[in-house]
């Protein structure tokens, strides 16, 4: 039997009345129907948060201290440098922050992400992250889809082909903005299904925006939208039977049903008039619009959402600028880094640090996973005087829930944090470990396109059963 057989194509071909009568009802009830049919297993977590931290957020000055940068301050490398993406290489610069270590776990978080400090118990933070690229543009699309360049699906969309929707009303997957924040580079082809069936790309949710989504207000009245759309409806599932219901129609039919519904579900998403000063002020959002109480608010909707059942969220970070440029990739501080991190942790610091502890408070931690990556890392020189160029041979990333070990440190780098030395490990392998605790075997999640079985891992990756509980 074709594993990628859909409900709908198996009903409308079977010899019995029963289907054929079912098949109606089927439509309206089923918001995914096509996924894939992967071998799977118990998950641990059912949703996934995915905080995106464009431009490559230094570990040397939040999670991986390097006491030796200290000896070396303003002397040459004592060590090999490789070319760096300027080949402006000054000398050793050493954290601009303290570090202490937090929690019962002693975890060592710096002075930079003060709220996040607060969660050493319950984030496991990975040292020995590694990437192909570091260039912002292949690096995006490498953390995204594990491939270079343009084309491919994002993780979110993997995640969405292999699991569904657990949401009638809202997709699979979601990608939030706000305060004017656009896509780093690589833009919206970062969110893109690729080959995937269409209604696996993200729809973007601009969550401080009066119409989130372009177009979600009816234009005229329900009944009127109602019959055309059961109009086109019929004419799509007629053409749908000339083609052996191909993936691609199928999915282009369910999207203008989703579309429907979410005219009511996006709006009632959106509208935060129910949440309590409380949880207001937990996240941030009590102060003067900024880019702080911004971000909180996709922070917020993240939340919103998994409760709703949506399985692959991704937040925005909004752009900064310093020296009279705006960053597409708000955390690549070349020069002024001390700056730059400092204004970027402020904008994320206390919005992510609250959704995990609301998360927690309402049950949710265990079945959400939250990720927290860059594409890359930083060196641990300085790039001319002040900034910090790209390193993708060792930086940290930290993901939570979701049945991972809490307070722990998995891997290292050398002792200037410039390579990965201990249980060096990569994109492959993190996206590995999402989808083996959403109860996905990695291997086994494949679509055929142009003669190959292709898959979010490429021929890599293994998950990275250390950091799981």
């Amino acid at each position: 039997m074709n594993p990628l057989l859909t409900r709908r194509h198996m009903l409308s071909t079977a010899s019995t009345g029963f289907g054929l009568t079912a098949l109606a009802g089927l439509m309206q009830a089923e918001a995914s129907p096509v996924v894939h049919r992967s071998r799977r297993f118990a998950p641990k977590a059912r949703s996934v948060i995915f905080c995106h931290m464009s431009g490559g957020v230094s570990h040397l000055d939040s999670f991986d201290p390097k006491p030796l940068l200290e000896k070396y301050a303003g002397q040459p490398m004592p060590v090999e440098v490789k070319k760096t993406q300027f080949n402006n290489n000054g000398t050793v610069q050493p954290s601009h922050w303290k570090f202490s270590q937090r929690g019962q776990s002693g975890m060592p978080v710096s002075e930079l992400f003060p709220h996040m400090a607060t969660l050493a118990d319950e984030i496991c933070v990975i040292r020995s992250m590694t990437a192909k690229f570091s260039e912002h543009a292949q690096g995006n699309f490498f953390l995204h889809t594990g491939f270079p360049f343009l084309g491919y699906p994002s993780v979110g969309a993997w995640t969405s082909y292999g699991l569904g929707t657990e949401s009638r009303d809202l997709p699979g997957y979601i990608v939030l903005q706000s305060g004017g924040a656009k896509p780093a580079h690589g833009d919206v082809g970062l969110f893109s299904n690729g080959f995937l069936p269409a209604q696996h790309q993200a729809s973007i949710i601009q969550a401080d925006e009066a119409e989130a989504v372009e177009n979600i207000r009816p234009r005229q009245s329900n009944q009127l939208q109602r019959k055309q759309l059961d109009f086109i409806g019929a004419m799509d599932r007629r053409f749908a039977g000339t083609t052996q219901h191909d993936l691609h129609v199928e999915a282009a039919i369910s999207n203008y049903e989703l579309a429907w519904r979410m005219q009511s579900a996006v709006p009632d998403l959106c509208d935060i008039s129910g949440e309590t000063e409380a949880t207001r002020k937990l996240y941030g959002m009590d102060g003067p619009d900024s880019p702080r109480t911004a971000y909180a608010r996709q922070c917020l909707l993240a939340r919103r959402l998994v409760e709703k059942g949506v399985r692959f969220v991704e937040l925005s970070c909004l752009p900064q600028k310093l020296g009279g440029k705006q960053a597409a990739n708000p955390w690549d501080q070349h020069g002024e880094i001390k700056i730059g991190h400092a204004n970027m942790a402020h904008q994320v610091d206390q919005p992510i640090t609250a959704l995990i502890k609301d998360l927690k408070s309402r049950g949710l931690l265990d079945s959400t996973l939250v990720v927290w990556a860059g594409e890359f890392g930083r060196t641990p020189f300085a790039q001319g005087t002040d900034g910090r160029d790209h390193n993708p041979y060792g930086f940290t990333i930290w993901m939570a829930g979701g049945g991972l070990k809490r307070g722990h440190i998995y891997g290292g780098t050398d002792e200037f944090g410039y390579h990965a030395i201990e249980n060096a490990c990569t994109i492959y392998d993190m996206w590995a470990t999402v989808l083996h605790q959403m109860g996905i075997d990695h291997e086994q999640l494949t679509y055929r396109f142009s003669g190959r079985d292709l898959r979010l891992t490429d021929v890599h990756g293994n998950v990275l059963r250390d950091v799981i509980a």
